[in-house]
């Protein structure tokens, strides 16, 4: 996790096209200087970042069955529930599915686990279109690359 770059998602784990689900890992960062206001003494992952770590293993699924050709946007978060706390140094599972995709949207369902136990979950939309410029697109193939992405699932120029 690199969350001075808001880069939330270590390495992806699985990743089911037919299924239309993925499932990644994240490391919580032992030490990151968040956790010095969020909470002096009690350091806990803050939800919305635990939110974003969802949005964007969703949004990971989102480019694979869109063939990396357009980009996705963080449009609504419904229903987000925190059911337990994430302590520095611990490891994230987060999976996402798809419960509906169409007309420019798309909708998953997405959940954080630690050690299999369920620490929050979500539903978020999503809206989507073509990569705006070839700058993103770079830096998303990098990232890509970064995260364990399988390249055949990127469509190139």
């Amino acid at each position: 996790m690199q969350l001075e770059y808001f880069q939330l998602i270590d390495r992806i784990t699985d990743l089911n096209i037919g299924e239309r689900t993925i499932t990644v890992e994240a490391q919580v960062p032992t030490h990151n200087t968040i956790f010095e206001g969020h909470f002096p003494g009690y350091p806990i992952m803050p939800g919305v970042l635990l939110i974003e770590a969802m949005a964007q293993t969703s949004g990971w699924l989102l480019l694979a069955l869109m063939k990396f050709e357009r980009m996705p946007f963080l449009a609504a978060v419904k229903q987000a529930k925190m059911r337990g706390f994430v302590s520095p140094g611990e490891m994230l599972t987060v999976d996402a599915s798809i419960l509906h995709e169409g007309s420019g949207y798309a909708i998953t369902e997405a959940k954080v686990r630690v050690a299999g136990k369920l620490r929050c979950n979500s539903t978020i939309t999503f809206s989507h279109i073509p990569f705006p410029n070839p700058d993103l697109r770079g830096h998303m193939d990098a990232v890509a690359r970064r995260i364990g992405f399988p390249q055949q699932a990127i469509a190139h120029d």
